[in-house]
């Protein structure tokens, strides 16, 4: 069996029809998120305080004093904080809820003597203890940068809604403070102090008991997240490149995808044969798998069972981008999630290809005049390479990166010239007799990656800003013309997002749908590299291999793809450090694709 799906071994897991089992988590988060929503006006606004409203539907103490002023505003803002992770089954946002509840309604019973509002915090209550085995979810991988990020927004969100508390008793409020008066009595009040803002009667008690409380929250939020046991993200580890490694040397010729496998900050799930395996990276909540399962296709159902299961322990939305038709077949088939085509792979036949003929003029012409201006080009295995220039490679590709983030995730290795990828490719070109700059004569990098025993894929393609156009045409012609003496027969080059819908747009008699959408792709393509790179990989004539992207459901869909141009590198949302904080690396660095012109593996 090594060309079609594989056979069923085993029952076929669908996901069941009818209700889905997080249904009851997702009402429970939703009524946490309207009570905490609720406790937060109770305790900002006066006037809600002593609404009819708020006497039925508040969970926690809020009504009356500044001591419940206080706790319902602290109670409401963890409730909206935990909402989240009860959506997702978090089992330590189920046990913090559950601490919580019902010492609000003791609070509120001792505080306020309030029979209803301790029966309806603990109504919310009885949905968490009676299906108490939907929330068990395991934490997510995280590092000590949450800490910092939640000191800033809980600090910007104590800020805002301090501003608020302060400003709306403006019939007790002495004088006429000015905003910078009102900032500085906020700060001065989340540290606990008194500031210069005074009110008549007891609602300057009232204002620094809410601040207090947002300061206090702030702090022993982010004390928390900055103790709590880590759960870093996962990483390829030796022994799983080692397993890898053996399985693509076996099977690797099924997917051109297959060595990207090896990125080392993606983690990898193993059948329980150990015969295939999927890797993956959990980004925003996502467990986004690339491409095919690696190994045996009739072992691959065991490797999804154990994504899925992965999944499901830890409460992510499951995902795989740009897998085959036949990959999407078995994902679908044995999950009961839905694929999507996302747009085709150029691959060209060595055999196939020439620069003779009407088709390839474009690009004959171009080669020829970049050649006449003499520049040259190499086409070598990397074991082959010495490393002083391996590092001039590295040091080179580096600097034409433009940008300080580094790109790529389902199509791109991560580094260039590691001992362990001696069987990539590497073609250089070079300008003869200009050799000052500061790396010599070398103009362009084009990176390839295995695909099999007869096969490269393209992972990275880099080249001088000063150089002259045309020279990721001129070092895809030299490669697909070295490539009988190296032994390779095929090439995959880049990733067109969407290309049928361009090719089919642009015909004669596409209707007005399909040309909307053609329209609508054309507009993003100032910021993404979709028609451009379709124009650029049909200029060399490859056949078109289509790749999908597999989901749950239609509504996972943008978060899916905001989570993949996250692990992609087109959306950031961490926080750096500033240059001059930043560890210097002796290491090879990992070089993933970035887009110059048309260089992406995927737009």
């Amino acid at each position: 069996m090594s060309g079609g799906v594989p056979p069923r071994t085993r029952a076929t897991r669908f996901v069941p029809r009818g209700p889905r089992p997080e249904a009851v988590p997702v009402l429970v988060a939703r009524a946490g998120a309207l009570v905490g929503l609720l406790d937060v006006a109770a305790g900002v606004f006066p006037r809600f305080r002593h609404s009819r409203m708020h006497t039925i539907a508040e969970v926690l103490p809020g009504a009356l004093g500044p001591f419940a002023a206080a706790l319902s505003l602290s109670s409401g803002v963890l409730l909206l904080l935990l909402a989240h992770g009860l959506r997702r089954r978090k089992r330590r946002a189920w046990r913090a809820a559950v601490v919580l509840l019902p010492a609000g309604a003791v609070a509120q019973f001792m505080y306020r003597h309030s029979v209803i509002g301790a029966l309806i915090s603990l109504a919310l209550l009885a949905p968490l203890l009676i299906h108490r085995d939907q929330f068990a979810a395991l934490p997510d991988p995280r590092s000590r940068w949450r800490a910092l990020a939640n000191f800033v927004l809980m600090g910007a969100g104590s800020l805002v809604l301090g501003l608020v508390i302060v400003s709306v008793h403006p019939h007790r409020m002495v004088g006429d403070p000015s905003l910078a008066d009102r900032l500085t009595h906020v700060l001065f009040g989340l540290f606990g102090f008194e500031g210069p803002v005074a009110y008549q009667g007891t609602t300057s008690w009232t204002v620094a008991f809410s601040l207090g409380a947002l300061g206090l929250l702030t702090a022993i939020t982010t004390i928390y997240l900055a103790f709590r046991p880590e759960h870093p993200a996962a990483r390829l580890t030796a022994q799983d490149e080692t397993q890898l490694r053996a399985l693509l040397d076996k099977h690797g010729g099924r997917d051109s995808l297959g060595h990207f496998a090896l990125r080392r900050d993606k983690a990898v799930v193993f059948s329980p044969s150990g015969k295939a395996a999927v890797t993956y990276r959990v980004v925003s909540g996502v467990m986004l798998a690339s491409g095919d399962p690696i190994g045996d296709v009739e072992a691959w159902p065991g490797a999804i069972e154990r994504f899925m299961d992965e999944a499901t322990s830890h409460s992510w939305t499951p995902a795989v981008m740009g897998c085959s038709e036949t990959g999407g077949e078995v994902w679908t088939r044995e999950t009961g999630l839905d694929a999507l085509e996302l747009g085709d792979e150029a691959v060209v036949d060595v055999a196939d290809f020439s620069l003779a003929g009407r088709a390839m003029r474009n690009v004959r012409q171009m080669v020829k005049r970049i050649e006449r201006a003499g520049y040259e080009t190499r086409v070598r295995r990397v074991r082959d390479l010495g490393e002083a220039e391996l590092e001039r490679i590295r040091e080179a590709s580096d600097a034409w990166r433009g940008t300080d983030t580094e790109r790529g995730f389902s199509m791109a290795l991560g580094r260039v010239g590691d001992p362990a990828d001696g069987d990539c490719l590497i073609a250089t070109a070079h300008q003869a007799g200009d050799g000052t700059g500061p790396y010599g004569d070398l103009k362009a990098v084009l990176h390839f990656v295995p695909w099999g025993r007869d096969g490269v894929s393209l992972d990275l393609m880099r080249r001088d800003r000063s150089a002259d156009p045309g020279m990721n045409e001129l070092l895809i012609v030299a490669a697909l013309q070295a490539a009988p003496k190296l032994g390779i027969t095929r090439v995959s080059l880049n990733f067109a997002m969407f290309r049928s819908a361009l090719a089919r747009g642009e015909k004669i008699g596409a209707g007005p749908v399909l040309r909307a959408w053609r329209g609508l792709l054309v507009f993003l393509s100032r910021w993404f590299q979709i028609e451009s790179l379709y124009k650029f990989n049909a200029k060399f004539q490859p056949r078109w291999e289509p790749r999908f992207v597999v989901y749950r459901a239609s509504a996972d869909l943008p978060r899916i793809g905001f989570a993949a141009m996250q692990a992609e590198g087109f959306v950031d949302v961490a926080l750096p450090l500033p240059r001059f904080l930043r560890r210097r690396r002796t290491t090879p660095r990992p070089c993933a694709h970035v887009p110059q012109e048309h260089d992406v593996r995927a737009a």
